[in-house]
């Protein structure tokens, strides 16, 4: 025979406070139109222990580790839903038909899509979110292009400096080259100018020198002509080559003391004709050969210009002329031109 008496009750797990006091059983809830806002303290819900707790836990810690660092993540662990007893879950309402609330969800539908804020602000420096930064990953990206464009602009600047040096440096090099070459063509100009004048000064105390010779030499004839210089070879010459300088002229023409001496030889001397010898102070012999006449004796002491005889054509000659040698202390023959010139005259 049925019983219109309910079955008993399995135990509940919920207990009245949640937090293990005596268990409490549930009786079926009927809501009305009076019953629909709960009161406060007469109708609570006793809070489920065990794997649905431990889960509502776990997502709340997902959803706060991901926004202190956007790196938690709960993937290492499955999903776990969040249930309500049945007996409530049945009996909610549905939340667009509460007043206010149904029209608020309406409007948040038809609102503008609003852009996902991030979940953290984490890593943003004070700086950056006075600036007005929110996103961490696009901070430290703007971080790191800030840093490579300090590199770069860091790496420019050094490049330019080495640059600046090194165009410092050439035109330091460049000016000390100037320097120098300027230096060194100051340095030449100098020597050039006192080379010069060193020339200058030998040359003006040579003709100095050759002035004053001329004062104490002349030439032994005023009115002449070369007709054989010294060392030129024929077969007029007993050794084959001539020993003195000819100088052509009229007949009778006095014949000059080149310099002032004393006469050796005054006479007769075979080819040479009519000869006389004149030895100067340093013992340098000259010849006058060929002479018509001879006007001085041996012994005698002369002065330079002074007549010591006539230009003739005696002993072995082809016409009239003053056959003159220069000879050393010892004997030698020299070039009379030469020596003439030495002593400042020109033949």
């Amino acid at each position: 025979m049925a019983s219109n008496q309910p079955a008993p009750e399995a135990p509940s797990p919920f207990t009245a406070d949640g937090l293990g006091g005596p268990e409490r059983t549930w009786e079926e809830w009927n809501p009305t139109a009076e019953s629909i806002r709960p009161v406060r303290g007469k109708h609570r819900v006793a809070k489920q222990r065990g794997l649905a707790r431990s889960s509502t836990v776990l997502g709340v810690g997902v959803i706060a580790a991901v926004g202190a660092g956007g790196m938690a993540t709960a993937q290492s662990k499955p999903p776990v839903s969040i249930s309500l007893p049945d007996s409530i879950a049945d009996n909610l309402p549905d939340a667009k038909s509460l007043p206010g609330v149904g029209a608020f969800m309406a409007q948040e539908a038809e609102a503008a899509p609003v852009t996902a804020a991030p979940l953290t602000t984490a890593g943003i420096t004070t700086a950056e979110a006075d600036q007005g930064a929110t996103d961490a990953g696009e901070a430290l990206r703007a971080r790191i292009l800030q840093q490579a464009e300090q590199q770069q602009a860091s790496a420019d600047a050094e490049a330019k400096a080495a640059e600046e040096k090194a165009a410092a440096e050439k035109a330091a090099a460049e000016a000390k080259k100037q320097q120098d070459e300027a230096e060194a063509a100051a340095k030449a100009k100098i020597a050039a100018e006192k080379k010069a004048a060193e020339e200058a000064a030998a040359k003006k105390a040579e003709e100095e020198r050759l002035a004053k010779l001329r004062a104490s030499y002349t030439l032994p004839t005023s009115s002449y002509t070369l007709t054989s210089t010294y060392g030129q070879s024929g077969a007029m010459w007993s050794s084959g080559q001539h020993t003195g300088l000819d100088f052509a002229g009229a007949a009778g023409s006095p014949l000059k003391a080149v310099h002032g001496g004393t006469i050796t030889s005054a006479g007769w001397s075979g080819s040479y004709g009519y000869r006389t010898v004149l030895q100067l102070e340093d013992g340098t012999e000259i010849w006058y050969a060929h002479q018509s006449s001879i006007d001085v004796s041996v012994g005698q002491q002369v002065s330079t210009g002074e007549t010591i005889g006539r230009m003739g054509a005696t002993g072995n000659v082809t016409g009239v002329h003053l056959h003159l040698e220069v000879r050393t202390a010892g004997g030698s023959a020299m070039d009379p031109a030469a020596w003439l010139n030495s002593k400042g005259l020109t033949v």
